[in-house]
This record gives C-alpha cells, structure tokens and sequence, in this order.
C-alpha cells in the first residue's frame, strides 16, 4: 500500500501538486487520470521518488520516504518495477536479455537462478518462443509485455505503468489491460497506471484519481464514475459520444 497525505510540489513559482492526499491499495489496479497540465506525471515521479515533494509525505507499508536513509531509499527503489511509455527496451538486447537487465543489475541470483526467472516472467506474459528475438523483431504489443516482464522479473511490490497503452490498436490496448490486471492480482503487487486511454478507465480502474490544475478532483472505481456528477470529471470522461451512450446505458440499467 502507497499512502499519500497532503503533498504539494512546485517548479519555481508554479505550484504543480497542491495538497493531493489518497491511498493506493496492493491488489489492484489504481489509475491516475486528468488532461496535460493536471500534474499527472509529476506525481508519478513523485511516486517514483524522482522528484521530492515539497511538504506532505509518501509512506510505502509504513516506511515514510523522506525519513529514508540514502541506503533504504535504493532498497525500496529496488521494490519498484516501471513500464514506461514507450516500452523503453535496448534494441541491441534480445527479448531475453533486456528482461534479464534488471536481475544483473540489482540482484545475487546465480546465471541459472536468473534464467529461471526470465524464463518464468516471459511464459506468464506468453512470450515463450521470443527468447532471442530482438525488439525490433516483434510487435508493438509483443514490445510492451517484454516491458511489463521486465518490470516485474524482480518481483516488486510496486508497479508503475507510463500510458501502459500508448501507439496501440484498441484490441492489443485492452490485452494489455488485462494482462497488467491479472499481474496486479496474481502477484499482489501495488499497481498504478497513468493513462489517458478511457476503455482503460472503464475496464480494469479499479481505483481511479482524476487530477485537475493539481487538485484531486475526484476519485473512485470505474463503476462510480459512471454515477458521479462532478462536471470536470463528466466533460473529461464523456468527451465523446461512444462514452455518453454507456453512461446513460448503465445509469438506466442501475435504475
């Protein structure tokens, strides 16, 4: 669990977090929503540890990070898994070795322990013949699971996801949704997406912190968002045509 408490940041005179206070739960998927500008990705980096907030604070099952030595700072660090929006792979590292990066770098395993490992990580992402292909070999969908192998070849207990879903077609868009589900589940991992991608929100946001000029606006699950009255979060959500034809749907099935 990650818990949030009234923490503000600023880059010169421009306050970007203003006093945002939530909590994240280990088991599912909590998604962080909001146009550019809302202060998305600073608080993902703030999650991250990248930036520092200027006041509030950020505890990780119980361990404040601002009171962390330099030492349990990169232990906790290590407990921390990111798939970034562009997948982020060496393209001169097969499928193998760009999952393996992560174990060479930070673990003690053995050269077969390590095998073991990515082979495990890569068959649950059902990439079992892709061992020594290069990133350039595979699909942009194919490219993505090696990422999320790879953030989770260390078996962390936080996962950060950079628009999980971005340059995808919507069939391989939702694949991927579920699959980072399923992860979030079957490991009981700390799971936080950053995503504009609304079949995301819909599908698998089961918490949901929508962000506006640096507030928390709102948040919810994908099920109350589609009873909520806030406007910022409606005029964002329900921007298209698609979105407000399901709303009404569901809110008349509800009746």
């Amino acid at each position: 669990m990650i818990k949030v408490e009234d923490i503000h940041k600023s880059f010169g005179d421009t306050e970007v977090l203003k006093g945002i206070t939530t909590n994240f739960h280990k088991g599912k998927t909590n998604l962080i929503i909001g146009q550019s500008g809302s202060g998305k990705t600073v608080f993902l980096k703030c999650l991250l540890g990248l930036h520092h907030p200027d006041s509030g604070k950020i505890t990780y099952n119980d361990r404040v990070y601002s009171d962390l030595n330099d030492d349990q700072k990169r232990n906790l660090r290590q407990e921390m898994g990111m798939v970034f929006q562009g997948s982020a792979l060496f393209d001169s590292m097969t499928v193998e070795e760009n999952v393996m990066f992560p174990l060479r770098m930070f673990s003690k395993l053995s050269k077969n322990e390590m095998q073991e490992r990515v082979d495990m990580v890569l068959d649950r992402v059902n990439l079992v013949d892709a061992h020594k292909k290069l990133p350039s070999e595979i699909s942009g969908g194919m490219q993505k699971r090696v990422a999320i192998a790879r953030a989770i070849v260390n078996k962390p207990k936080y996962l950060f996801c950079d628009e999980p879903n971005s340059g995808l077609d919507p069939r391989t868009a939702i694949v991927i949704d579920n699959l980072i589900q399923e992860i979030t589940r079957d490991f009981d991992i700390t799971t936080i997406i950053n995503t504009h991608d609304m079949n995301s929100v819909m599908e698998i946001g089961e918490k949901i912190i929508f962000l506006k000029d640096g507030f928390k606006e709102w948040e919810g699950t994908n099920k109350e968002i589609f009873k909520t009255d806030n406007e910022a979060v409606t005029n964002f959500v329900y921007s298209s045509n698609l979105f407000k034809r399901i709303r009404q749907t569901y809110l008349e099935e509800d009746n």
